[in-house]
């Protein structure tokens, strides 16, 4: 619908009364006029081109190439690693602590064990409950070396085998720790694994201290 405009007469009466008319809150300051909205902020720049690289190598070369494969084509497992070392690398890396002659004859199996445990079979729990006092009882009767029997477990105590979420032959790397731990660990001096004639990777030898002595070689 087009608007009508107003006649000359009309705009003339309009402007009169406008003229006379008075506001309602004269204090009152008028609202100014809506500010215009602030310009959007400018995107940030895109990375340059080296951010997005791939990582190099530890020496800060190139990536090492991969070898060239075949899809299906089976993996080489040989040059895998465990999580952890093997338990005979382990128990040789432990600081020598009785006596180095001594030592090396219960290496070759020449010194006959007092007394023997044997866990095998044995969950984690129960084997724990059984060692422990069994060395302890074994320390207060005067025994020097025990063997402790872990078994060798799945894949016959190879420590070559992929990593697993529990390690092949459960008891025979969990032993030692437990070892190194209190109570026990304040009863043994020395662990080995066992020669071949005491069961050799599928035992221990745990030379315990001396009662009474606590001290480095006791």
């Amino acid at each position: 619908m087009r608007r009508r405009r107003l006649s000359p007469e009309d705009q003339a009466l309009w402007d009169r009364v406008r003229a006379t008319a008075v506001p309602l809150h004269p204090g009152r300051a008028a609202a100014p006029p809506p500010s215009a909205p602030p310009p959007p902020r400018p995107l940030a720049d895109p990375p340059p081109p080296q951010a997005l690289a791939p990582p190099s190598s530890p020496a800060g070369g190139p990536p090492p190439p991969l070898r060239p494969f075949r899809i299906g084509e089976k993996a080489d497992h040989r040059g895998t690693h465990d999580l952890l070392p093997g338990l005979v690398e382990s128990l040789g890396q432990l600081p020598l602590r009785m006596d180095a002659g001594l030592h090396a004859r219960m290496r070759r199996g020449k010194l006959r064990p007092e007394a023997r445990i044997d866990l095998h079979g044995m969950t984690a729990a129960e084997a724990h409950a059984a060692l422990v006092p069994f060395l302890l009882g074994a320390q207060a009767r005067g025994r020097r070396l025990v063997l402790v029997i872990t078994g060798k477990g799945r894949g016959g105590g190879r420590d070559d085998l992929p990593p697993l979420p529990v390690r092949a032959g459960r008891l025979r790397h969990e032993v030692p720790h437990w070892l190194m731990l209190p109570p026990p660990r304040d009863a043994v001096l020395q662990i080995a694994p066992a020669h071949p004639r005491h069961g050799g990777e599928g035992a221990l030898y745990v030379y315990l201290r001396a009662r009474g002595r606590g001290g480095p070689g006791a």
